[in-house]
């Protein structure tokens, strides 16, 4: 069964597809949204290997030609030179404002060819098809694209509203163990974030989703993608609410910064163990229980996830280092950080009155338990 999230935004309102199948029947989902028979792939060679033959079939089956352009993977790839380079292979190609460009891939692939589509001729169409559990249920939906620079993640970028999205539930079934864990990261966050109703369903159905069960998988992806649909209408720019996504991305990425954007430390993982840190940080400032903190750990080490700064391999900045790195986020606002804590499981909010101690010492403790 395929079912439907639909991102009502006006003139850019478009379906997120969620179900099995929908890469055989890609062709038949993305052809009406065409003015010529074409599209554009851009993938990476690891998804390119496994799927790509199939996407480019089942596009053909509904009568859609295609060319497609391969490139490394990694996140070293969400970068300037890969940017120009998915810009120019699009001009040489002669991809017109109407056509239309398909991101196959995870989130860097998502990211970067949203980007390219959002400033290649002020503008032209792009569909999301991702194939990683965490582009499914975060970085394909919500209109967010860019590259991340020497200064940072995600720091240059445009919001860019994709036109379709095709989440293949299938494809979830290639994900290495680690990978598909990491996703599960920013599952677990719209639990936290604001439905601790779904939290206690992750609870129960967590190692049978990650075991495979598709059905339960379809699940979780469209709660995921409904919450994240709900907040994106109400804030399509992260003026207010939107900023709730960011639910253990202050800690995440600078984690992510302090290893170099490498493998040591994935995306979804630096944001589960933010979590994990964000809800420590609550409880210490009195605004949830202690035992809150306890539950969400608990939870992430039922999923077999990292959950704690002991769990990153290799050396890490002490937390003066590591505050340092926090101050060059996106998160900053009139130079103080802006933190989303939690009153409770599923009770989040924004605040930037959070003191500097408070947070020192929190990382500080954590890194004593390295």
């Amino acid at each position: 069964m395929i079912e439907t999230v639909h991102v009502p935004l006006g003139e850019r309102a478009y379906d997120v597809r969620i179900g099995q199948g929908l890469i055989a029947r890609a062709g038949a989902e993305i052809a009406p949204l065409l003015s010529r028979p074409r599209v554009w792939i851009v993938t990476e060679e690891t998804v390119a290997g496994l799927h790509l033959a199939a996407l480019q079939d089942g596009l053909r089956a509904g009568g859609v030609d295609s060319a497609a352009l391969v490139l490394p993977p990694g996140e070293g790839t969400k970068s300037w030179p890969h940017l120009i380079r998915v810009v120019d292979w699009l001009l040489d190609e002669r991809v017109e404002r109407r056509d239309m460009v398909l991101a196959f891939g995870g989130g860097v692939i998502g990211d970067l060819v949203g980007f390219a589509a959002a400033i290649l001729r002020r503008g032209v169409r792009f569909v999301q098809v991702p194939t990683s559990l965490l582009a499914q249920v975060d970085s394909s939906v919500g209109g967010k694209t860019g590259i991340n620079t020497g200064h940072g993640k995600n720091l240059v970028g445009s919001f860019h509203q994709p036109s379709l999205v095709l989440a293949d539930i299938d494809v979830l079934g290639t994900l290495t163990a680690r990978d598909f864990r990491a996703g599960y990261g920013e599952v677990a966050k719209y639990g936290l974030l604001g439905d601790a109703g779904f939290f206690d369903w992750l609870e129960q159905n967590g190692p049978a989703l990650a075991a495979g069960d598709a059905a339960l998988r379809a699940e979780a992806v469209r709660r995921s993608v409904q919450m994240k649909a709900d907040i994106v209408v109400r804030d399509e720019t992260e003026q207010g609410d939107r900023a709730l996504l960011n639910l253990g991305h202050t800690f995440g990425h600078a984690l992510e910064a302090a290893t170099g954007y490498s493998d040591r430390l994935l995306h979804g993982e630096g944001v589960a163990i933010g979590c994990a840190l964000a809800f420590e940080l609550s409880a210490r400032l009195g605004l949830c229980s202690q035992e809150d903190p306890s539950r969400v750990r608990a939870h992430l080490a039922q999923m077999q996830m990292k959950r704690d700064l002991s769990d990153i391999e290799g050396e890490l900045p002490d937390a003066d280092g590591l505050l340092s790195l926090m101050g060059q986020d996106k998160k900053v606002v009139d130079g103080r950080l802006r933190f989303i804590l939690a009153r409770g499981i599923g009770d989040s909010f924004v605040t930037a009155d959070v003191p500097g101690d408070a947070v020192k010492s929190v990382l500080a403790e954590a890194l004593a338990m390295r």
